[in-house]
Parts: C-alpha cells; structure tokens; sequence
C-alpha cells in the first residue's frame, strides 16, 4: 500500500468517524429535545423547529434512519481500519485494528458527541433537524424495510401514548421539588388541570342541603327578601316539592323585572316562573374536563345536578371547577366561613358536609375521596356505621371524633392528625368513655 492510498484511507476512515459522531450526537439530540419548546418554537414560525416537529411524528423512521447510517458508517471505518493494519502489521493487525477504533469509535463517536448532545439538546436538535430530514428522506425504504420486518418479529406494541400523563404527572412533580412557593403553586394548578378528566362533578358540587332555593309560590316579596339575605347570584326555583326544580332565578333578572314593574305599578303581578330561566340539568357522573367545556360551549355559568334517577342531588357553577384549578377564589359577597375551624390543641373541627378535596387541600392531607365525597361519608364509609357522638374513629393517619350528629347526619367532626401512627392504611375503632 502506498503512503498515498494509505493517506487517503486515513482521511475516510476519520470522514466515517466524524459521519458516526453526527449520527451518534444526532439521535441523542433529537430524542431528548424539549417537544413542547419545539412546538411552540415552530409554532412562531421557526423553520428549523417545524423540520423537528415533522421528524417527531416519524419518531420510529428518524430512529431506524439514524441507527442505519450510524451502523454502516462504524462498519465501513472499522473494516478499512482493519484492512490497512494487516497490510501494515500482518495478520496481528485484526486484534490491534479491533482494540484500536473500539476505543475511538466509543470516546469520539459514542460518548463524546453524545454529552455534548445531551448537554445541548435543543439547539443542537434544531441546528441539525434539516440535514436529518434529507438523511430520513434517502435512507426512507431501508427504514421501512426494517420496520416491516420488526413487526413481523415483535410485533407493534406502542404504550407511549397510554403512560403520557403519567410522564407529564412525573414532569410536573419534578418542577415542584425544591422549588419556591411560587413554583409549587403553579405545579399544583397544573396538576390540577390534569385531574380534571378524572373527577366528576359529584365531588365538587353544593349539596342540596346546602343550597339556597327559592319556592315559585312565593310572592315577589317574599323572593326579594329571601335573594337579598343570600350572597348568591343565581338560585334554583321549585315548584311542590325541592326535587322538582323548574327554573333558576338569577338577581339581575329579578331586579330588572321588578324595576320595570315599579314603573307601571304592577309590582303584584310578577310571577317567579316568569323570570327564572330554563334550568340546564346534568348528571352526577360528569367528568369536570367535559363539563367545563359544556359550560362554555353553552355560555352557561350555573347547572343543576341530578342523580340516575332524576332527583335533585345539588349544583355545580363555573366557579367551582375553576376553584378546582386554582383554588379558593372568594368575592366580597363570599362567606368566610368554610367549615374548618382549627383549634388550640391542634386539632380541627370541620363541618360532616365539608368534601375531603377540601380538607385535603386545606390541611395537607391524603384522605381519600374514591368512595365519599364528604368528610361524614368517609367516616360512614369507613366504620361501616352511622356512629353516635362521642364515638371516635382512627384511620389513614387520622383521628376522628364525632361531635354532632342530627338523625342519620352527621354534622360536625373534630380530626387529630397522627403521623406516627404505625400504619397509614390501618382501620381501629372504639368508643370513647
């Protein structure tokens, strides 16, 4: 072999090398670049970033493209490698020409490229998502080749999409740990938002016993009083009985019909029905992501809640999803009083119809709310009873006594959190003396 050829064998075997770095530091870069900065860089009309963002719907073509040229170039430099150490060095030169380029091939085509890429993954994934799309585009029926015949192996099993939230979940959780307050609140909006395609309305509504209604046999009077004593802008109306709920009365119609009808002195003469609007019923198993979407869909702020059956279960608004999100959001006409009042010893009394998403949130717990809504049908649900006062119940970690009980309801609990109880998930119940 001349000191030509061989010069020029040396220049292709480093041209491979630099080819295998490209392809090493490429694939990295390209599969560990943030897609939703890329989308939204794309989005402003970055070119290079719309090149990304077609790459990534064939995520498995620029794989298979990228590990052939990464393949074929390693092979070719290794082979012409070993071919010029056995014209030089004889048959010795397989064993030294192997040991040789596997230690270049992985520092300077594998592990180098590879933290740089990692180390700069979107701006190296944007400088070389143009040259990876020709690359796609020539090595495209190798590529599809392969797939085929991967499938017939294998078969196609893609779960990407089914553990997507969870990685969003994880994602999310990783920008709260150690970050300010600030940071942790958006987390948790975020987090939020996520939940709301997995809780139903039923969890966040104003339970009918809470619920201020207006009954349709009243006079305007009467009404009036009753909407002026409330802090709420809209109340169901009901005809007979409170299950049978025919309209809802929002204050802006009513003052505006009794402000007209003063003029014309014909103030007797206004019927509640008249003015109630069209009540928009939904069920108790809505979903809150849909139901939100309903809500703007029909420019509604106010439903009212029914169970299978069709009786009155309670009411959900637009506010109470959006307090799902962001949490409490009060007015001046809200009442301060939420139902948790801590006490000295540490404990909290709590009204029995407070939902567990609250006391959750409020007091930083981990109840759960699978099986009850509130915090009485926890105790109910849990102790298998419906306990008289004084009672007291301990489990998840918490301790629980009944303070008032009205009938079958119980009304007001008081809660001792312990975090040394030696099983989370233990259940002990006793009477107090």
């Amino acid at each position: 072999m001349t000191v030509l050829s061989l010069t020029i064998t040396a220049a292709v075997i480093i041209i491979l090398l630099i080819a295998s770095a490209f392809f090493s530091s490429s694939e990295t870069a390209l599969t560990a670049a943030s897609e939703a900065r890329m989308r939204s860089l794309a989005a402003k009309g970055n070119e290079r970033a719309s090149a990304y963002e077609r790459l990534s719907q064939h995520r498995d073509l620029l794989i298979s493209s990228l590990l052939i040229g990464n393949n074929l170039v390693n092979v070719l430099a290794t082979s012409l490698a070993t071919s010029v150490m056995i014209t030089l060095l004889g048959e010795s030169g397989v064993v030294i020409a192997t040991i040789l380029m596997t230690i270049i091939l992985v520092l300077f085509a594998e592990v180098i490229p590879k933290t740089f890429a990692i180390n700069h993954a979107d701006d190296f994934a944007l400088s070389v998502s143009r040259p990876v799309s020709i690359i796609v585009f020539v090595l495209k029926p190798f590529s599809i080749s392969l797939r085929w015949i991967v499938h017939i192996l294998i078969g196609n099993h893609n779960t990407r999409d089914v553990y997507r939230e969870e990685e969003l979940r994880g994602m999310i959780e990783i920008h709260a740990s150690g970050s300010d307050s600030d940071a942790r609140e958006q987390s948790a909006m975020l987090s939020s938002v996520l939940d709301l395609g997995e809780v139903m309305v039923d969890e966040v509504m104003t339970h009918r016993a809470s619920v201020a209604m207006i009954d349709a046999s009243h006079d305007i009077d009467a009404v009036f009083m009753q909407v002026m004593s409330s802090p709420y802008t809209r109340h169901p109306v009901y005809s007979g009985k409170q299950d049978n709920i025919i309209g809802v009365l929002h204050v802006k119609a009513l003052l505006r019909a009794m402000g007209e009808a003063a003029n014309n002195k014909k103030l007797e003469q206004i019927a509640t029905t008249d003015i109630a609007a069209e009540p928009y019923f939904i069920p108790e198993t809505t979903l809150l992501m849909n139901q939100l979407q309903a809500f703007r869909h029909r420019r509604e702020h106010f439903a009212v809640v029914v169970d299978e059956y069709g009786d009155f279960r309670g009411i959900v608004t637009l506010e109470d999803i959006l307090e799902e999100i962001v949490g409490e959001i009060d007015d001046e006409h809200d009442e301060s009083i939420t139902g948790i009042w801590p006490q000295d010893d540490g404990s909290w009394i709590i009204e029995g119809d407070t939902t567990i998403r609250d006391i959750n949130r409020a007091l930083d717990f981990n109840l759960p709310d699978d099986d009850a809504a509130t915090l009485a049908g926890l105790v109910i649900n849990e102790s298998r009873t419906i306990p008289l006062p004084g009672q007291e119940f301990r489990f998840y970690q918490v301790r629980f006594r009944i303070l008032r009980r009205n009938r079958n309801k119980i009304e007001r609990v008081r809660i001792w959190p312990e975090p040394n109880h030696p099983d989370q998930n233990t259940k002990k119940t006793e009477e107090s003396e």
